[in-house]
């Protein structure tokens, strides 16, 4: 496994971490699985045999039930890995339950560490954007958890690129700990991060995380133009996420990643990840799985090595719109892009069908 610096810190992660949304699979996340203890200890192990030593979790997963499955398979075990959450998302009927207020930060940090029984996080995310708290008193609230010890860093996620740019902006004016890593919805066919959040966190020296790049369940390699979802499926049980932009140009996705997993004797998934773990500006990646045969699977990507033209055949598919100012800049201005953008910049020029 490969590690990696996250953002502009000292942290160490692997690129691929395991995430616990299908953990106990309770309090309305049942669609997407249903790991209980004994099971998550088993995935942990072959985590770690693997190189895999940081996991992520949140309040939000089976209202805490992800935690406390998380906690216990960790048990006794809690200095060799690394560990996440995060807060944000409205739990239960209390008005201050939620967003990224003081209030909230510092209950439901004391929730987390109880339910995961540790006494600090490696990294506390904020879950959402939360507009109606001063930027100033969040950035404030998560420096303080910092300084007592209860986190080590701190991160966003599901941020626009302006309060990604806006929240670093403020923390760092005025003397707070920015945030050191973005964790951001991410996939072969959902691509709009390349507008602006890639770019933007590589320049700010925040890593991008990906969450979800299978596109929660959709290219599981199940689903497709004339395949009929299966009900044991986190798509075919009700899920509500995400939403598709475009179903044929998410049908064309599936079926470049399916001729590039037949070159390689791979699953869509494998080639998902691969392709996913190896574009601009990406940092670690997060993968899941319901059982151990798939976890093994999803590892076992990270070896996949993909051509040039295999890549390009997956990207050409679904590259997103030149919106302005990008076709703008594209056309007129290209050579001033930072190498962050450039090579987004360079798609969008082939898009709309300018020489180089």
């Amino acid at each position: 496994m490969e590690y990696i610096y996250l953002g502009n810190s000292g942290l160490r992660v692997p690129k691929y971490i395991l995430g616990t949304v299908p953990f106990s699979g309770t309090n309305g996340f049942e669609a997407a699985g249903n790991i209980k203890e004994d099971s998550a200890r088993r995935m942990v192990d072959l985590s770690l045999e693997a190189g895999i030593n940081m996991f992520d979790t949140a309040n939000l997963y089976s209202k805490g039930d992800a935690e406390r499955v998380l906690g216990g398979a960790i048990r006794g075990r809690r200095d060799e890995v690394l560990l996440t959450s995060k807060t944000g998302f409205p739990l239960g009927e209390n008005p201050n339950a939620r967003g990224a207020s003081r209030n909230n930060i510092l209950a439901s940090i004391d929730r987390s560490l109880k339910r995961l029984g540790t006494d600090y996080l490696d990294l506390y995310f904020v879950h959402l954007w939360d507009g109606q708290t001063p930027i100033e008193e969040t950035v404030e609230t998560m420096t303080s958890l910092i300084k007592s010890g209860k986190i080590r860093h701190w991160g966003v996620s599901n941020y626009s690129g302006w309060a990604l740019a806006r929240t670093y902006s403020v923390a760092q004016q005025n003397g707070f700990i920015p945030p050191i890593t973005q964790q951001i919805y991410y996939t072969p066919e959902a691509r709009e991060a390349e507008y602006e959040l890639l770019p933007a966190g590589k320049e700010l020296g925040i890593s991008s995380m990906i969450w979800s790049p299978l596109g929660e369940g959709l290219l599981n390699g199940k689903i497709g133009r004339h395949k009929e979802t299966p009900e044991d499926t986190r798509q075919g049980g009700g899920w509500p996420e995400p939403w598709v932009q475009d179903w044929e140009r998410l049908y064309q996705v599936i079926d470049a990643l399916e001729e590039v997993a037949a070159n390689h004797n791979a699953s869509v998934p494998q080639i998902a990840y691969s392709w996913v773990k190896d574009r601009p500006n990406v940092g670690p990646i997060v993968i899941a799985a319901r059982n151990e045969k798939q976890l093994k699977e999803n590892i076992a990507s990270f070896d996949i090595k993909l051509t040039q033209d295999e890549h390009d055949r997956i990207e050409s598919v679904a590259r997103p719109a030149p919106i302005y100012p990008l076709w703008h800049r594209a056309m007129n201005s290209l050579e001033l892009g930072s190498p962050s953008e450039i090579p987004y910049l360079k798609g969008y020029k082939q898009s709309m069908g300018i020489e180089e």
